[in-house]
């Protein structure tokens, strides 16, 4: 094969093939470029970085069972602690869209760490040896498979991944009780249906959006603890075959110590590689979070309309220019992006859904699209959160005149005269108010047969709506 200057031949057991002279990657990383050339979406860095953390912990785990030499173990570990730490990611090309089982990518770890680590060796001792190579398979590889590493790489980055998620819905749930209490004596118009109901505070309305969250990140807290469960020791069906038995629970051991998470290996191998439940599990607990949260900015963005036009309840932060052509005009922007975001979860739960259920006999093959669509949901939510409560929840005022406005000319407080004149008289003055385009009071006395000194007793008249809010 000829070689140019720029390139150098790698050789696996399908042959040599040309491999650029400044990548650290080998024979099938090249072969993934050449026959899986689709899209733009690379495989997330999350998941080589959770590739990574298993190499070290792996290499430890065989030099501490006799398995592997120690210097060659300890140079194994050591590039696999520069790629965990996104110190190398230009070296990690390959598209998400390859294998089912991921198996390009983890070669592609499997390459790098061979190549550095032979390179280390390289150098303690001098002068290159052919006796010195560390071979990414043999080595690097030792005791594992594609099928068990990826899955526990998938279940790694996905708790990691969960704890800047957690943090930022923390943060926004404290901005939410922090508004309800700003906000609990300001009466405004509640809404049913779109219509008028009853009356309620902002308060109350920013304080329900906080137990929506709760209830939220509550599913979340009950999801990951079956992510903690790694696949890690099967190997390649499930069974162990090639790895000694106490590999899998050291490594789980070693990885739960090194990045502060309870770690095992799953009750049953098989399961752990042939289905996923538990991320699927895990990623519909994010889309009860993007529910909730599509279903709280799309009432900020109603509260906000206008500001003339529309409700106008709300006052919404003006951070940049609304419109190209319009002067003046400010749009719910942090609204637009959140719920865009909440839009991209949805979806991408109906995908990890059909993916999760996909695979024959012992091994899901959807696993490069799960590994995905879960670390872009966690890090758009995680991201649109933290924009949300910065850019939007904190610098929200309340309208007050306006919302006094609304409750004084509207028909809210009927519902206070049902106790004492029944259901149809109340509705008479509901009907008599609207006809006539009168205040509540006004058609309470015309049409309901009661008395000023009763109306104002069991509705009030200084503050129409302050004795109906609890």
């Amino acid at each position: 094969m000829t070689q140019s200057p720029r390139t150098r031949t790698e050789t696996d057991s399908f042959g040599p093939i040309d491999v650029p002279g400044d990548a650290l990657w080998g024979a099938q990383t090249a072969r993934s470029l050449h026959f899986f050339a689709i899209g733009e979406q690379r495989m997330p860095l999350a998941i080589v970085h959770a590739l990574a953390q298993v190499k070290r912990a792996a290499a430890e785990v065989n030099a501490d069972l006799g398995l592997l030499a120690p210097t060659r173990a300890a140079a194994i570990a050591a590039a696999a602690t520069r790629i965990a730490t996104g110190d190398l990611d230009a070296q990690f090309p390959l598209s998400v869209w390859q294998t089912g089982s991921g198996t390009q990518s983890h070669m592609n770890v499997n390459e790098v760490i061979a190549h550095l680590a032979t390179r280390s060796l390289d150098v303690a001792d001098g002068a290159q040896v052919a006796g010195r190579r560390v071979h990414p398979n043999d080595d690097v590889n030792l005791g594992q498979s594609s099928n068990d590493v990826f899955p526990t790489a998938m279940h790694i980055a996905a708790v990691l991944g969960a704890r800047p998620l957690l943090a930022s819905l923390a943060a926004l749930r404290a901005a939410l009780r922090d508004k309800a209490e700003a906000f609990r004596g300001i009466v405004k118009v509640g809404r049913t249906h779109l219509q008028d109901a009853a009356p309620v505070t902002v308060g109350q309305e920013f304080g329900a959006y906080d137990a929506q969250l709760a209830l939220a990140e509550a599913a979340i807290g009950r999801a990951l603890p079956d992510v903690h469960a790694l696949a890690i020791g099967g190997t390649a069906v499930g069974t162990g075959l090639n790895t000694h038995p106490e590999f899998g629970a050291r490594v789980a051991a070693v990885l739960a110590r090194r990045l502060d998470a309870p770690f095992v290996v799953a009750d049953n191998l098989f399961a752990a590689m042939a289905g996923h439940e538990a991320l699927l599990g895990l990623h519909g607990a994010l889309r009860t979070l993007a529910v909730a949260l599509n279903k709280i900015a799309n009432d900020i963005r109603l509260m906000g309309s206008g500001p003339r036009a529309g409700l106008g309840e709300l006052k919404l932060p003006a951070n940049e220019p609304g419109s190209s052509m319009m002067p003046g005009k400010v749009n719910p922007t942090q609204v637009e992006a959140l719920t865009m975001v909440c839009a991209q979860v949805m979806g991408h739960d109906v995908a990890i859904g059909i993916a999760a259920g996909q695979g024959q006999f012992e091994l899901n093959v959807y696993k490069p699209l799960i590994a995905l669509n879960m670390q872009d949901s966690l890090r758009l939510l995680a991201d649109a959160m933290t924009s949300f409560r910065a850019h939007c929840i904190e610098g929200i005022e309340v309208n007050a005149e306006r919302a006094q406005a609304l409750v004084a000319h509207s028909l809210i407080g009927v519902t206070a005269l049902v106790p004492h004149i029944g259901y149809d008289r109340a509705s008479r003055v509901a009907r008599h108010a609207h006809a006539h385009d009168l205040g509540l009071r006004q058609a309470a006395l015309e049409a309901g047969g009661i008395t000023a000194a009763d109306y104002d007793a069991w509705v009030g008249d200084a503050e129409p709506a302050g004795r109906l809010v609890r």
